[in-house]
């Protein structure tokens, strides 16, 4: 008789590797970012969407538009050539990273909702909301992608200048019953400070095997292409519980796990911040 671990590790061995998310990093936020957002730390009081110039909601409309039709050209059209944002993507790393994920994925949607705005002298600070979801098929399997992505942007002359990712958060699935998770992990925790990475299958497992594995990475430009490699093992209890300790030093990590049974597979990764406890780090 087949060993039940062994048949799931063979049947979900290759999707893995096809979906496996360097935190998903691989580029769902970089190229998110393309919905505008902006601005390093603004002092300045915010305004809200409905006050907006016509300008800035016509530019967040023609970058969803750019990035749905997957017009590189348009988008960089938007860009300073010397672009920079807080993960240390420039405007010439941001195309292999978009190309990977628009051949990985035939079908991705676009939306970016403005959540504020203001203005810094000759410049716009926006904040937005990115929302991305896309699907794929890869030998007969399907895979459905959704990531959420807050983040700043600093225009100037009506060009992407500066960029800050606040948060993100991505999700992958497969199978006819990928496990419904619960992610619980802070956004932001103080240098030094311990923290929690649960991972939690919502529904009953019954007598299903549950794999998994939970891993980190530094928030690094040259990850968005080279995702992280993470071992499978056979999960006590009904998910992933990891227990962190961030750096005496500021900056982030992607947090990434894995979820898998016989008949579906949930990946799963976020962003996390460390902050000096003089920032305001909660």
């Amino acid at each position: 008789m087949r060993n039940p671990v062994t048949l799931v590790q063979r049947i979900y061995k290759q999707a893995i590797a096809k979906a496996k998310p360097s935190s998903l990093n691989w580029s769902v936020s970089v190229l998110l970012s393309l919905s505008l957002t902006a601005g390093w730390i603004i002092e300045a009081q915010a305004e809200t969407p409905e006050t907006a110039p016509s300008e800035l909601k016509n530019a967040i409309a023609q970058i969803d538009a750019a990035a749905n039709s997957r017009n590189f050209d348009i988008l960089t059209n938007f860009y300073s050539k010397s672009f920079r944002n807080s993960d240390g993507l420039t405007l010439s790393s941001m195309k292999p990273a978009l190309t990977q994920l628009w051949q990985r994925y035939s079908q991705l949607n676009y939306r970016t909702e403005l959540k504020s705005w203001q203005n810094e002298g000759n410049a716009i600070v926006a904040e937005t909301i990115t929302y991305i979801t896309g699907t794929e098929v890869d030998k007969g399997r399907d895979f459905k992608l959704e990531s959420t992505l807050h983040s700043r942007q600093r225009f100037e002359n009506e060009k992407i200048i500066e960029q800050e990712i606040i948060s993100e958060s991505t999700k992958i699935t497969s199978g006819e019953n990928p496990p419904s998770v619960e992610v619980n992990l802070p956004e932001q925790v103080r240098t030094g400070q311990q923290y929690n990475f649960d991972v939690i299958v919502k529904e009953p497992l019954g007598n299903d095997i549950l794999l998994g594995a939970a891993w980190e990475e530094p928030i690094q430009a040259n990850r968005y292409t080279k995702p992280a490699d993470f071992e499978l093992e056979v999960l006590p209890a009904g998910g992933v519980f990891k227990l962190g300790r961030a750096p005496f030093r500021e900056g982030g990590r992607w947090l990434s796990a894995v979820l898998i049974r016989k008949d579906g597979m949930t990946m799963v990764t976020e962003r996390l911040q460390f902050a000096h406890p003089d920032s305001g780090a909660k």
